[in-house]
């Protein structure tokens, strides 16, 4: 994608930073403000988005950060009602809200279902696995109020999926994870593996690379072969979210949201404007100017795109896309990484290979090569698949390596 036809997809809000509950790992530095963003910066940022070259067909927009929640219904309806005021016929929105459940309610699951918003639910999986680190300011577990929580938007037929961060023991325990989400009726499910983030210095990310990603693959090996061993769970990311990546038209395009300027816009409740990672609002950096590239009651989006800040921040992260463009054979799926992760991990933007990016796409496209490989094989020694003639060609992923050793690979 050109720059000049880079288009804004997401847009995250963060409507408060404050969150009700303390999880252990948390990276947000300001989960204990209660600040609260304004209709006027909320109308304002979609003023500037509509009336800008940006704004692409779909948006989905993210309201995020600390808890969204703990902002009454009402706040949202009437947010909803000034966007929908001011979206031009040519923009579609599609609302979604992460949250960690404890707060849903009957008229929370009628707002999801009156404006068609998309839901994603924390849970960490069993209730020891959950309350270890998902606690409450007080200390204590919150799990009975989360899956309180997802199983209202059970009972009202809210579709959602749930987002459950690995921790060291859970990495153990993929049996048991996939019961849980079978017993609760969780179709959908999402693997986030704890990271080191912001002042949080997760335990796993002390192992070396080779052995953490080692550990994710064992997990996610299993539990994909349990999936498919027992029906009810639909849709794994990791799995389900990468296969159109690999197995694509050469001449298709994987874009990356995350390194492209703006294709993210990421407010605060401030309305100060960050891009790429949303991880990067409310983190500090003298180079970057905290990340800030203006806001939106004193700037246009124009003037934040050529800002000193936006500059400097494309320039590196240009760097480390180019730098992964060339070293790495996954390349063509990931298309140059998270840069919060680089910049967390390496100490710049302008670096390439992560922790994070060796588990969200080397180690499941391990996984998929290698199902992909047993797959061809065991086709080709049935008389159909001997018959090259009759034979209707296997789609052939774009990465081009061996994988009898899926970890081997970009190592």
């Amino acid at each position: 994608m050109h720059r000049s036809e880079t288009r804004i997809q997401t847009i995250v809000l963060q409507p408060t930073p404050f969150c009700n509950i303390r999880c252990k790992y948390c990276y947000l530095p300001t989960r204990d403000d209660k600040s609260v963003m304004s209709l006027d910066t909320v109308k304002t940022t979609f003023e500037k988005v509509f009336a800008s070259p940006y704004a692409a067909p779909h948006i989905t927009v993210i309201w995020h950060a600390g808890e969204p929640l703990v902002l009454p219904v009402s706040y949202y309806e009437s947010a909803f009602q000034a966007i929908e005021a001011l979206r031009p016929p040519s923009v579609e929105i599609r609302h979604s809200f992460q949250t960690n459940g404890t707060l849903i309610t009957k008229d929370w699951a009628d707002l999801f279902r009156r404006w068609n918003v998309g839901v994603g639910v924390s849970i960490d999986g069993p209730q020891h696995l959950h309350d270890a680190n998902r606690v409450t300011r007080a200390g204590k577990g919150t799990f009975d109020r989360a899956i309180r929580g997802a199983r209202l938007l059970k009972e009202e037929d809210i579709p959602f999926h749930v987002i459950s961060v690995l921790s060291k023991e859970g990495l153990e325990r993929p049996e048991e994870l996939h019961s849980f989400y079978l017993e609760e009726g969780i179709e959908d499910v999402c693997f986030n593996v704890e990271e080191s983030e912001g002042n949080h210095v997760s335990e796993l990310m002390t192992l070396s690379r080779d052995s953490m990603r080692e550990r994710f693959h064992n997990f996610l090996r299993r539990f994909w072969s349990i999936s498919r061993q027992r029906p009810g769970i639909s849709f794994i990311r990791e799995i389900d979210g990468l296969i159109p990546r690999i197995f694509r038209p050469e001449e298709a395009r994987v874009g990356n949201d995350q390194v492209e300027p703006f294709a993210m816009l990421n407010v605060d409740c401030l309305g100060n404007v960050s891009s790429f990672s949303p991880e990067l609002l409310g983190y500090k950096n003298d180079l970057y100017n905290d990340f800030i590239v203006g806001n939106v009651h004193r700037h246009t989006l124009e003037q934040m795109r050529e800002s000193p800040a936006m500059l400097a921040m494309i320039s590196d992260i240009d760097a480390g896309v180019e730098a992964c463009r060339k070293e790495c054979a996954y390349f063509s799926i990931c298309g140059g990484g998270a840069p919060v992760n680089k910049l967390s991990e390496n100490g710049t933007f302008a670096s390439t290979q992560t922790s994070f990016c060796n588990l969200v796409q080397i180690t499941p496209a391990g996984l998929i090569l290698g199902a992909f490989e047993q797959m061809e094989a065991s086709l080709m020694r049935t008389p159909y698949g001997r018959g090259a003639e009759s034979a209707t060609p296997v789609t052939t992923p774009l990465i081009k390596t061996s994988h009898a050793n899926p970890l081997a690979a970009c190592a």
